[in-house]
């Protein structure tokens, strides 16, 4: 069976494949398809937006997809950046970028909790969907620390540690974070479908 990853994020896809046994898949990516058009992230919520992917995916390619969509929601900014995380300080803009502003945005205000949210979406060709999603609670410190990892990574000290995400060795980071927990809640409710 082939199931495609539906990313162009050469980061989000080497930690899925690090997260999830795909022992007898035949794994492929978006990249595989360099004709298949990026599909527009348009949606209100995370859901709507990994849905789209997964469907449009599945559809383009003939084959099974994944899609997640991913965000980090902060407390204090009533969960923004939420949907807008990769796009938070503008279109076009860099992780730094986003950084800069979130720690703006931040400024004098005592309540740092946060957390990151994944929504997996897995599709068939026909573009029947299911969902599972995963989260991270944490905190957003005042200064980047850290090189591993990417986006707000070096902000995101998760609840439990004192390192930050970037950190944090990529092999802990992957058993706790966001998206780990979404693909372990993928692979105990569609395993059977996985293999």
């Amino acid at each position: 069976m082939k199931l495609v990853i539906a990313t162009r994020n050469a980061h989000k896809l080497e930690e899925i494949r690090a997260i999830f046994d795909f022992k007898h898949l035949e794994v492929l990516s978006s990249f595989d398809f360099p004709d298949i058009p990026d599909v527009i992230e348009d949606g209100d919520t995370l859901e709507a937006n990994a849905i789209k992917k997964a469907v449009e995916i599945a559809k383009a390619t003939n084959c099974w997809a994944m899609a997640d969509d991913s965000g980090l929601e902060v407390d204090a900014l009533d969960g923004e950046p939420g949907v807008y995380s990769a796009r938070y300080a503008g279109e076009h803009c860099s992780y730094s970028d986003n950084n800069e502003k979130l720690l703006r945005e931040l400024t004098g205000k005592p309540d740092r909790s946060a957390r990151f949210r994944t929504v997996i979406a897995l599709s068939d060709p026909e573009g029947k969907v299911k969902t599972v999603a995963g989260e991270c609670p944490g905190v957003i410190i005042e200064e980047l620390r850290g090189t591993n990892g990417f986006g707000y990574d070096p902000l995101f000290v998760p609840e439990g540690y004192a390192e930050t995400f970037a950190e944090l060795d990529s092999d802990v980071k992957n058993r706790i974070s966001h998206r780990a927990r979404a693909l372990q809640k993928a692979h105990e409710t569609w395993g059977d479908l996985l293999h």
